[in-house]
């Protein structure tokens, strides 16, 4: 099921302890459309029952998954810190100066990493003389290893800000579904386009906390998209019945 995998091995261990096949299994194996008709409306009934009787239970749920989206952005932060200092300092600005490198003059190139991993270096040798004794020769020697290493460095390099900048985007966004009711139901709104009642995904983002949003939408996610407008239906109109009926227990 999509929104179930967290990369890291901490947060993704975090989050199956905490997710423990819920999404799977409210699904019910309505993520295809061809479901007997009878099945499809108890499988629906029994989803509208869930979120009303365990309306507002879900934030643990959900502020875990925040947390592991926020590791996933510490742990790529972390990759790069560690780096540079295995590296002795030279990893951080590494990518970008080897993009300058290459509008420079082949005689003036200079590799950032010459410093760590060196292509040439002196060897001593130890040979026996004529008359038995050893003697030291000095050479160059090329160490082709390290033309390799730089290479892969290169490409951790980037492979790191590319993570960093796709998992700091995350991060964000998070943030805002977190501050912004408006956003959330823009998001939902997208998830159930084919819903045509108006009004019905805002009264339902209003009847429902953060937790419950975000595992709605996780279950728009998985659902066959039709199936859902039908489970969002059924959901506002038990929401408007008990909304009616309390206010008449109230007069």
């Amino acid at each position: 099921m999509r929104g179930q995998t967290v990369s890291p091995p901490v947060s993704r261990y975090l989050w199956k302890v905490t997710e423990a096949g819920k999404v799977n299994m409210l699904v019910q194996d309505m993520n295809v459309p061809m479901v007997d008709k009878d099945q499809k409306e108890d499988r629906k009934k029994v989803l509208v029952d869930y979120f009303l009787e365990d309306r507002h239970n879900h934030e643990i749920y959900a502020y875990t998954f925040f947390a592991c989206e926020f590791l996933n952005f510490v742990n790529v932060i972390c990759q790069m810190f560690f780096m540079d200092f295995f590296l002795g300092g030279e990893f951080t600005t590494y990518g970008s100066e080897v993009v300058r490198m290459t509008d420079m003059e082949q005689e003036y190139r200079t590799d950032p990493l010459s410093r760590v991993f060196p292509k040439v270096t002196k060897c001593t040798f130890h040979k026996f003389g004529p008359s038995g004794t050893v003697q030291k020769f000095d050479g160059l020697c090329v160490l082709p290893l390290n033309i390799i290493n730089e290479k892969i460095y290169v490409f951790l390099w980037f492979w790191f800000v590319i993570l960093a900048i796709v998992t700091g985007i995350q991060v964000v966004y998070r943030a805002l579904t977190c501050c912004l009711p408006a956003l959330r139901e823009m998001l939902l709104k997208a998830r159930s386009r084919l819903t045509k009642r108006p009004g019905q995904v805002e009264a339902i983002c209003r009847a429902f906390s953060l937790g419950d949003w975000f595992l709605l939408y996780q279950l728009g996610k998985n659902i066959d998209p039709i199936i859902f407008r039908e489970f969002l239906d059924n959901l506002h109109t038990e929401l408007l019945r008990k909304d009616t009926e309390k206010n008449a227990q109230l007069f």
